[in-house]
């Protein structure tokens, strides 16, 4: 099995399929992205000179086996004022580790052992991607914080270097799934770019894996405004030339009035279901209740990991 993103919508699938899968769950493949450049990412990036560590660092905490307190020293931020502050532990860790070990992939596999982590984290590349946007007026942003910053709708996303090399290891896991889910999160800044990745897209074409999206709830302010469900599947379809899903798992349960009226007040709204425009791009889509029980639309990872492993059984794919 393979869930493909970044961001906190990948370490929710995660989570999701680590409740189910029990002795299979080292069969599980994580392939994250490395745009990041915003936050404590972001700096260590550029002044290390390392690949963005915080989603990583999420992931590895989705995985870990060791106890609780281990996950929460990986996902402590310092807080105050000085040099440190804003940084993770676990991004430190990371970094440190890198330059260690000479090279980031092992860095997270040593970090994999040290929390007891079952399956793999890989990323979609090794190289060093920046991710930049064409939008609709023409104009180019460079750098994934950017992106959403400009208020302007977005033509599509590409990598620079645009023939940046995709990593064997995530090629390989890809052509051996079952399933290959695409998560939930930010479409343009963390899904796209590794999909974006020369040869991924390829591979995923000819994985005979039941191929999701877990469609996002929420249209984000300053990336998807607006955009229906047919628009996030159109979106992927004509980065990638298609072939890359085959249905989508959308929510089918409704936040409550107060929790709609918060998010409408910083732009976000729900994703509208036109089914029948995602159905003419030859695009099932599946329904279930994925909502969280907390006062905010975002998914349960327990409901996400129990309706895509049914989807897999029902493909007769278990």
């Amino acid at each position: 099995m393979v869930a493909i993103g970044g961001g906190t919508g990948l370490p929710v699938v995660l989570t999701g399929l680590k409740r189910y899968l029990g002795s299979r769950l080292d069969s599980l493949t994580a392939v994250v992205t490395v745009a990041d450049e915003g936050g404590s990412s972001g700096r260590l990036r550029a002044e290390y000179d390392v690949l963005p560590p915080g989603d990583f660092r999420n992931c590895l905490v989705a995985l870990a086996e060791v106890e609780p307190l281990m996950g929460q020293l990986f996902q402590y931020r310092f807080g105050g004022s000085g040099t440190l502050a804003g940084h993770n532990f676990g991004n430190l860790f990371l970094t440190a580790l890198t330059h260690v070990t000479g090279d980031f992939l092992q860095a997270i596999r040593v970090s994999s052992k040290i929390l007891a982590v079952r399956g793999t984290i890989l990323p979609s590349t090794l190289d060093n991607v920046r991710l930049g946007a064409e939008c609709s007026d023409g104009s180019v942003v460079m750098g994934e914080p950017e992106i959403a910053k400009t208020g302007k709708s977005i033509k599509r996303v590409f990598l620079e270097p645009a023939k940046c090399r995709p990593l064997p290891e995530t090629l390989e896991a890809i052509s051996q799934a079952d399933l290959v889910v695409l998560s939930p999160g930010s479409l343009y800044t963390s899904l796209l770019p590794n999909l974006l990745v020369p040869g991924i897209a390829d591979a995923l074409r000819r994985s005979a894996a039941s191929k999701i999206y877990v469609a996002n709830l929420m249209t984000e302010p300053g990336e998807t405004d607006g955009y229906t469900l047919s628009e996030h599947v159109a979106a992927l379809i004509e980065h990638t030339g298609g072939g890359v899903i085959d249905s989508v798992l959308v929510n089918a349960r409704s936040a409550g009035e107060r929790t709609l009226a918060r998010y409408a007040e910083t732009g976000a709204y729900p994703v509208a279901l036109d089914l029948e425009r995602v159905s003419a791009w030859g695009v099932s889509v599946q329904q279930a209740d994925l909502l969280g029980t907390e006062e905010k639309a975002r998914h349960h990872a327990q409901k996400v990991g129990r309706a895509l492993l049914g989807l897999l059984s029902k493909n007769g794919k278990s």
